[in-house]
């Protein structure tokens, strides 16, 4: 199993706020999500590598793109 599926909850919780509030910085998302910064930005990766894809907009804010499944 992929570490991935383990934080299947936790990704689908940081995507939908992600795409409620594009342009979102990961600071603002640390603290809807009540982590730290530092967690979201760890978790980024493992998002990618499970379909949540991500731009990145001029002042750092998360876009989203279209979820492949």
């Amino acid at each position: 199993m992929a570490f991935w599926r383990k934080k299947q909850a936790e990704f689908e919780e940081m995507d939908q706020i992600i795409r409620e509030h594009p342009g979102i910085q990961p600071a603002e998302l640390a603290r809807r999500l009540g982590v730290s910064r530092s967690t979201v930005l760890r978790r980024l990766p493992s998002m990618e590598e499970a379909g949540y894809l991500y731009s990145e907009d001029d002042r750092g804010g998360l876009e989203p793109f279209k979820r492949r499944r």
